[in-house]
């Protein structure tokens, strides 16, 4: 179980972080970044990074060749499902064909909570359109499940909000989506440190993405090691299987047998 791989529409991959491109200062350092956090899956925002839409500027294919990583396009900014439809029918067309994507559609812009309403309603149109859909979704079970049964295949429950920091506020929520679900869940959004992937992969998640926890510390690089150490950590923690919590323990940890005594 230990090298067990994470296995996306098929595909395995040794690593269970999945990196966000935007919010860096300039390419050069999201891709110093990107080869700290030792991420092969990378999400691209196709309404704000330029992956050749846009003739004549810098490109992120420059720094991110296709070939050396899995490009994972996300709906960032489409509040609808027919904005989140076109934006990854654009984004197939830009990555020749392209079928794997991370859905998101947001409910407002000062929260960016999900619309599960049209989220559900996009996820139709783009599985029957033969696309691999990961889906960004709140920590609602029911809606987990159901996203999972349109045929969806990785269901990514928020921790907290977008950009927050604020780290897993709903633990038990995310224990019943992970307990329920039959494809891979990861925790997207809301992450903060490391602190708060590792807690992540404890308690089951098959993996974790992040973009601003790293884009906005103050040493980016740095941050993106330690999430990757965090990531590794937490998972081995959860296979391993921690010791259960008791108020105290009834028996000392050391032997008590064979210790020499006063006569």
């Amino acid at each position: 179980m230990m090298n067990q791989q994470l296995v996306i529409a098929g595909k395995s991959y040794h690593s269970r972080l999945l990196v966000g491109t935007g919010k860096y200062k300039d390419f050069s350092e999201t891709r110093a970044a990107i080869d700290a956090s030792g991420a092969q899956i990378i999400t691209v925002a196709i309404r704000r990074t330029n992956i050749g839409q846009n003739a004549g500027e810098p490109s992120l294919l420059e720094y991110l060749p296709p070939e050396e990583f899995t490009y994972l396009p996300n709906t960032a900014g489409c509040y609808s499902a027919d904005d989140a439809v076109r934006t990854l029918r654009l984004a197939r067309e830009l990555l020749d064909g392209h079928k794997l994507v991370k859905l998101e559609v947001l409910g407002d812009p000062k929260t960016l909570y999900p619309n599960v309403i049209e989220t559900i309603a996009a996820a139709k149109v783009l599985v029957k359109d033969g696309f691999d859909v990961m889906v960004y979704t709140s920590d609602d079970p029911i809606i987990a499940k159901q996203l999972e049964d349109i045929g969806c295949c990785a269901v990514m429950p928020l921790a907290s909000l977008i950009g927050s920091g604020m780290g897993i506020l709903n633990p038990w929520n995310l224990q019943i989506i992970i307990e329920n679900a039959k494809i891979p869940v990861l925790v997207d959004a809301g992450v903060g440190c490391a602190g708060d992937a590792a807690i992540a992969m404890e308690l089951g998640c098959d993996g974790v993405l992040m973009n601003t926890a790293i884009a906005a510390a103050r040493d980016p690089v740095l941050m993106a090691s330690a999430m990757k150490k965090a990531i590794e950590a937490g998972r081995e923690s959860y296979l391993a299987g921690r010791m259960p919590r008791k108020l105290y323990s009834a028996s000392p940890s050391s032997p008590t047998s064979g210790l020499i005594t006063a006569a």
